[in-house]
């Protein structure tokens, strides 16, 4: 798993050299991993992936994502942005996109955002109240936020989820339906 650190939009690797690694043991399997090349362009964040409004002046475009080697048996995938630090007692979902077929192995900028999402994936809806992704927007003074940006493989092909449900609604069944995660952790403050 490589673990991207951002903070306050300065981007650096930590333990690129155990994830490269990883796996390469003669016998050993391939670890499921999750890579986000827009999140380490240039070592800064880019305004496209803020959020645009709340005091915030990004264009709101959910970053370009990569993944490789899901379990045997996976059949779908799953995408959240969370935000544990959040000052609301429960972090905040910044992001949840479910039912992204088997065959996918990442999505384009934008995606959250409904451009050139996978055919059949849905979005779940958000703390921002909508459907789709919203990017990071910590109150000004915070230390940075932690934006936990994860990829599921599911042991099914669709969940079973209603299209109002909460993204702890669809938390749980993501939960209860996977075989592995990876996750790329991204620090922000302004």
């Amino acid at each position: 798993m490589t673990l991207a650190v951002l903070m306050v939009g300065t981007v650096s690797i930590v333990n690129a050299q155990a994830a490269k690694t990883q796996g390469k043991a003669k016998g050993a399997p391939a670890h499921f991993r999750l890579t986000t090349p827009d999140l380490v362009s240039k070592g800064r964040i880019a305004v496209s992936h803020v959020f645009n409004g709340m005091g915030c002046n990004g264009q709101n475009s959910s970053p370009a994502l990569e993944w490789a080697n899901p379990p045997a048996g996976t059949k779908s995938f799953a995408v959240t942005m969370y935000d544990p630090d959040a000052p609301t007692g429960s972090g905040w979902w910044h992001w949840v996109m479910y039912n992204i077929p088997a065959s996918t192995t990442g999505l384009v900028a934008g995606a959250g955002n409904g451009r050139n999402a996978p055919r059949g994936s849905e979005q779940g809806r958000t703390d921002f109240g909508s459907k789709g992704y919203g990017g990071p927007c910590p109150p000004v003074g915070d230390k940075p936020h932690h934006y936990n940006i994860t990829v599921f493989a599911l042991k099914v092909d669709k969940l079973d989820v209603p299209g109002d449900a909460t993204a702890a609604y669809v938390g749980f069944n993501l939960n209860a339906n996977k075989l592995a995660t990876a996750r790329v952790t991204a620090l922000y403050g302004r």
